[in-house]
């Protein structure tokens, strides 16, 4: 067993990420760092349309990846006529498919240069933003302090760790995760990065959670055994609309890996963020939309 000490901080984001660990199949993804699928996103031909002018940017979660953090929220969206987008983003040596391990800061960097390659493709002026965990957090650096805030209209978080989480007592989650004292012996700074007053963290945050121009959502659910305690997902400031999943459908029992991969409550919700001028009501009927 690896001591108590050397567990902690590393463990905070093994649990804080689990969004790409469980519950779908591996795909593949190609050289290039973004997600090889059938299913329409990643298409570099797609012109976003006068419905929808801006391409969307999924960002994943830790230990997520460009593939398996979207085999929902992906194909929900370009079914609707989105031009839809997904990195690969913080990548460790010798560690394949598990990303978002690296520095966070070196991860926003990671994602500004995707976002301009993503512009540049769509002859868009501006993208929007859809992260999950980590990927909900992580782009708040890039608003802030990278100048993304002139190349982004929205922020959606799914379950996003925005200031950072207390565990609640999750280390009891480790012996579910086959590996995980391996892997976690490794250094791994984007877990450090995550834990509730962190250097990180306590910098993303000081002077206000927001930037001007940037419209912020976050959706979180009660039930998150990950980010916690959850409301420490929502966000301060202008512009901000913080939603609990619970309060759309009663009966949701989504937590902290179903609201990014699978829970198209969650998704009816995306798809309202990212056009609020043709929002329709969040039900648990949205279930079957």
């Amino acid at each position: 067993m690896l001591p108590w000490k050397r567990v902690v901080r590393p463990l905070a984001a093994l649990l804080l990420a689990a969004a790409a660990v469980a519950v779908v199949p591996a795909a593949t993804a190609s050289a290039s760092g973004t997600a090889a699928t059938s299913s329409g996103w990643n298409d570099y031909s797609c012109k976003p349309s006068a419905a929808h002018p801006r391409p969307v940017v999924l960002v994943h979660g830790t230990f997520g990846n460009s593939v398996d953090n979207w085999l929902g929220l992906a194909p929900y969206l370009t079914s609707r006529g989105y031009c839809v987008y997904s990195l690969d983003y913080g990548r460790l040596p010798g560690v394949p498919l598990f990303h978002g391990l690296g520095p966070i800061d070196k991860s926003a960097a990671e994602l500004s240069a995707f976002v301009d390659k993503v512009l540049t493709a769509t002859g868009a002026a501006e993208a929007d933003l859809v992260g999950h965990s980590q990927g909900g957090m992580m782009p708040r650096y890039y608003l802030k302090f990278l100048g993304g805030a002139a190349k982004v209209h929205a922020l959606v978080g799914l379950a996003p760790d925005n200031h950072g989480t207390d565990l609640d007592g999750l280390t009891n989650l480790l012996p579910y995760f086959p590996g995980a004292e391996d892997l976690l012996d490794a250094a791994t700074p984007g877990l450090a990065d995550q834990i509730a007053g962190s250097d990180f963290l306590t910098k993303l945050n000081a002077g206000g959670d927001t930037v001007p121009g940037v419209r912020y959502t976050v959706i979180a659910t009660k039930y998150d055994e990950v980010v916690t305690p959850w409301r420490t997902q929502y966000l301060s400031g202008a512009d901000v609309r913080n939603v609990l999943l619970q309060d759309l459908c009663p009966l949701d029992l989504s937590e902290h890996l179903a609201i990014g991969l699978s829970d198209r409550i969650a998704f009816h919700e995306v798809a309202n963020a990212l056009d609020p001028a043709h929002a329709t009501t969040t039900t648990c009927a949205s279930a079957m939309s």
